[in-house]
């Protein structure tokens, strides 16, 4: 004669089992879902910025590529260091890209020791002893931009 305990009769799960299982996983499906909803929409401003960078860096080699008689020409042209030159987009546009040009004060660089100022203005966008050119381009009201210098 076998003897058989009460839960050896009965296989699988109970009901009230069920329910548990289904209530702890719907409880954790909702921070997962939210974490999810964050990182999609992170994903969106990140592809956006990318797209920024890209048009940036594009816009410096292009800039890089002009001859430096026209790049000259559009730094005398604009007043400033922050004034945009011609080489920007027309303003109003979303994303515009603005081009900044000005002379480069090689002698009166900020981030040396040794630093001569043969010009006494402490003001390194005035001036072109060196032949160099200082180049900056972003996307207006935003954080992306790049700088770089050109020489003759």
């Amino acid at each position: 004669m076998i003897l058989r305990t009460w839960h050896s009769r009965y296989y699988g799960f109970s009901y009230i089992e069920v329910l548990i299982a289904i209530f702890i996983l719907a409880v954790a499906i909702v921070p997962a879902m939210e974490a999810l909803q964050t990182s999609i929409q992170g994903a969106g401003v990140q592809e956006s910025l990318i797209v920024q960078h890209y048009t940036v860096n594009a816009r410096m080699e292009t800039m890089l590529a002009e001859s430096y008689s026209s790049l000259l020409a559009g730094a005398k042209v604009a007043t400033d260091a922050s004034t945009p030159t011609s080489f920007s987009d027309s303003a109003g546009g979303a994303e515009r890209v603005v081009v900044l040009l000005a002379l480069y004060d090689a002698d009166a660089f900020p981030f040396t020791i040794s630093d001569p100022n043969n010009d006494a203005d402490n003001d390194i966008y005035t001036g072109d002893t060196s032949d160099l050119l200082w180049l900056r381009v972003e996307i207006e009201n935003t954080a992306v931009a790049v700088e770089s210098l050109k020489y003759r």
